[in-house]
């Protein structure tokens, strides 16, 4: 009984409890993820439209794209945006005489990284919904006088969100999971906010147990969300 008082009081708010850190790091998560996948969905969009093209050039940088963040793991490349990135923009700064010194923000760092990755998963999410769509229509649209982004934001648009939403709902909990990545750089989210706990408290057990309900507890929520607007569009598309 006085193990379980011992936990509810390092897990409280206040002073004697840990809650008040925990909460701000799983909003700083969800903060990262939200940025990093409106990152990744702009990125995937324009891989996906350029895969599509007819142009040689777009088709090779955007598979050249999509190849390489299959093949790299995740943390190299937050660590390559957060330390090269860094160095290369602050060459500049201080060639330019803007400024001596310069350093990323972490939570920059983060989203770029991560919204990076996502792209490269979104491309072919965004791909393969476009292609599922009939060419005629495209055509047809054309033949009424439509110019091209017209036809994709009125035609191909409204058809690809709901052939997306399952393979991006993946994505938003692949990229709500790979927050915790950005600890590794300093940035304090949930992880490293239970891990700093945990280290000052050595209730190691009680703090990990409790990041990865916290985890469950979004990532559940997430997939309640995604489910209802999978749900909501299938609707809207049979009524169509």
């Amino acid at each position: 009984m006085d193990s379980i008082v011992s936990w509810l009081t390092l897990l409280g708010f206040g002073d004697k409890g840990w809650g008040d850190e925990l909460l701000r790091g799983a909003l700083l998560s969800v903060e990262i993820s939200i940025s990093a996948y409106i990152v990744g969905l702009a990125l995937g969009l324009a891989g996906a439209l350029a895969k599509l093209s007819k142009r040689r050039t777009a088709v090779f940088v955007a598979v050249a794209y999509t190849t390489i963040i299959r093949s790299i793991p995740d943390i190299l490349i937050i660590f390559l945006v957060y330390y090269t990135a860094t160095d290369a923009v602050r060459s500049v700064v201080t060639f330019t005489g803007l400024a001596s010194e310069f350093q990323i923000n972490g939570f920059v760092a983060a989203t770029l990284s991560l919204g990076i990755v996502q792209g490269g998963y979104s491309t072919e999410v965004l791909r393969g919904a476009i292609a599922a769509i009939p060419r005629g229509q495209a055509e047809a649209a054309h033949a009424l006088g439509l110019t091209r982004r017209q036809t994709f934001f009125l035609v191909t648009l409204p058809q690809m969100i709901p052939l997306a939403l399952p393979g991006l709902g993946n994505l938003w909990l692949v990229v709500l999971k790979e927050s915790s990545l950005v600890s590794l750089i300093g940035f304090t989210e949930l992880v490293l906010a239970g891990k700093m706990a945990a280290g000052a408290t050595r209730a190691y057990f009680l703090f990990y147990c409790a990041i990865a309900f916290v985890f469950l507890v979004m990532s559940s929520l997430s997939a309640m969300l995604f489910h209802t607007l999978e749900t909501s569009t299938a609707k809207t598309g049979r009524r169509r």
